[in-house]
């Protein structure tokens, strides 16, 4: 049996949970067994498999760190070093989400080499004192983005940021189709990064963001749809939009 543990502090309770749905998902791929406990104001994860599953399973488990890093840790690295005017909090919510994903294949790179998985793995641990020169780098964007504050005080400069690092972003979906339901938004076919489930408007606009498909395809239930306005403008050519009352017939 090889076994790997994977802990985080207890203020970053979303990670372990996170970290833990994620190896569950996966673990009858790889015959694996995985736990979760609580000591000493630290949540453990840990992952246990067959030796002969080791080199298959380390593979999923570099991708799940890699994601906690680049999603959770940049978010949070984001939102205490970047200072913007002020704007409606959707756009700011797209702005950061976009800067979390720009030049993301550098970010991989950058953790996976100093990524060892050798039976314990300290999350904060690893973050803070192996990937100083990713945080580094993370500090070069901020440091641009701050510097260039005052000319984003205009909305038009603001969305053309906003666009040109959308437009920049891999592609990670050729199309999608996105539905307005009564409560939300619901994407289908369903990516197995995006849950099955209905979405509010940021949590669209996040989703979108992060796949950055070629292609939108979004059916509204009226015209008078806002979440249509803004992915309008900051995809542009890449969405399709269509106003049907009759969108349950579609879905199906």
């Amino acid at each position: 049996m090889w076994e790997l543990s994977i802990s985080v502090s207890g203020k970053n309770l979303d990670i372990a949970k996170f970290v833990y749905q994620t190896l569950k998902t996966h673990a009858e791929e790889f015959d694996a067994v995985v736990t979760c406990y609580e000591e000493c104001d630290n949540f453990y994860v840990v992952f246990g498999c067959p030796q002969a599953q080791q080199n298959r399973a380390s593979m999923m488990l570099e991708r799940c760190v890699i994601k906690v890093i680049c999603n959770f840790y940049k978010e949070k690295f984001l939102t205490e070093n970047l200072h913007l005017p002020l704007h409606e909090t959707i756009s700011l919510t797209a702005f950061k989400k976009a800067l979390i994903n720009f030049d993301k294949e550098t970010d991989f790179y950058m953790i996976s080499k100093n990524l060892d998985l050798d039976k314990n793995l300290h999350l904060d641990s690893f973050y803070y004192f192996k990937l100083k020169a990713l945080r580094d780098k993370w500090s070069e964007l901020v440091s641009l983005a701050n510097e260039n504050s005052d000319y984003l005080v205009s909305s038009d400069a603001f969305f053309d940021l906003l666009k040109f690092l959308i437009d920049n972003l891999e592609v990670c979906e050729d199309e999608i189709n996105v539905f307005e339901e009564d409560n939300g938004y619901h994407i289908s076919p369903n990516n197995q990064d995006i849950p099955n489930e209905t979405l509010s408007q940021e949590g669209l606009i996040s989703s979108l963001i992060e796949l950055s498909p070629k292609k939108i395809n979004l059916f509204c239930r009226n015209d008078n749809d806002n979440t249509a306005g803004f992915l309008s403008k900051i995809f542009e050519e890449r969405i399709n939009i269509s106003y049907n009352k009759t969108i349950e017939k579609l879905h199906l």
